[in-house]
């Protein structure tokens, strides 16, 4: 295969060092090159190498390794010139061949579940190298009390656990207010303030087409959606607004959706696209609450109107 080096684009992962990083670009095609393959494992990785001039497409399967959530603002153009040596296989078979091979830093590597640049620091301490303390309050979001206090609002996100001192059962964060500094949190984790099944993009990123036809046409169109890392894929109905930006309506009520996340679109097998969370709909507590208060509004009004209960019947 030949292809101009400015022309090839390997994606792999990130590396503290120069050396590390030549070893991380370099390893994959020599090991790859001298593993023996199953023949139909083999040819179906050729093909995905050749494909390149071609549509790209990325999978979304739960249990990936989220590269297509990473991908969601990458251009067309920039995808077709770019090669996954390791595309379509496991993490687990990834770690034989590197046992096989004796590649032993592959194998002691942990999973990187958090910032990468942060390390073992404390994320707490780290954040407030750069930004002030804004100190706010915790306010239990069903009946406004003041549970503890913290030292700013941009130190949560919304459905992680929130440290609030003396208190033995757990609360969750589950709105944020940057005026006032409070932190709104909710008890157990399934609390139907963490739950929303309606949201709006900002200008949508389409990698193969802008937007897609059926989109176009329909205004509307059905496919799933993600917005972190090995989360389910979750169905759901575009909404087109003439100004690029998307309505995105869950089937179900998902948990934790935050402003500033990006959700990425899925068809199948093939990565859409993404874009910017910038309007969150009403929680699930929020729209029991409204339909509570019709419902007594309801009830108080027929009251009224039927007023005190006639005599029973006469026998």
């Amino acid at each position: 295969m030949s292809m101009k080096k400015e022309e090839l684009l390997i994606l792999t992962s990130s590396a503290t060092s120069t050396s590390s990083s030549v070893a991380f670009l370099i390893t994959p095609w020599i090991i790859l090159e001298q593993t023996p393959w199953p023949r139909g494992t083999m040819r179906g990785r050729r093909r995905r190498m050749r494909r390149s001039s071609g549509r790209s497409t990325s999978g979304g399967q739960r249990g990936s390794s989220g590269t297509a959530l990473k991908l969601g603002a990458v251009s067309q153009d920039a995808l077709r010139r770019t090669l996954f040596p390791l595309g379509g296989l496991t993490k687990a078979f990834v770690k034989k061949i590197a046992a096989e091979n004796r590649l032993h830093h592959v194998l002691q590597k942990k999973e990187s579940m958090g910032i990468c640049f942060v390390g073992k620091r404390n994320f707490e301490d780290f954040i407030l190298q750069y930004l002030q303390p804004r100190p706010g309050k915790f306010i239990s979001i069903e009946d406004n009390k003041v549970l503890g206090t913290h030292k700013g609002w941009f130190l949560y996100t919304l459905g992680q656990r929130a440290k609030i001192g003396g208190l033995r059962e757990p609360w969750y964060v589950v709105e944020k207010d940057s005026a006032s500094g409070d932190v709104l949190v909710a008890p157990r984790t399934d609390h139907p303030a963490l739950y929303r099944d309606l949201l709006r993009t900002g200008r949508v990123h389409w990698i193969a087409e802008e937007p897609p036809a059926a989109l176009v046409r329909d205004k509307m169109m059905a496919c799933h959606f993600r917005f972190r890392h090995q989360m389910a894929l979750v169905p759901c109905v575009l909404t087109l607004n003439q100004d690029g930006t998307v309505w995105v309506t869950a089937v179900e009520a998902v948990r934790a959706l935050a402003l500033g996340q990006f959700a990425v679109f899925y068809k199948g097998d093939e990565c859409l696209g993404s874009g910017k969370i910038l309007r969150l709909g009403p929680s699930a507590y929020t729209l029991q609450k409204g339909r509570s208060k019709s419902r007594a509004a309801t009830e108080g009004s027929s009251a009224g109107q039927g007023g005190s209960p006639g005599p029973g019947p006469t026998l």
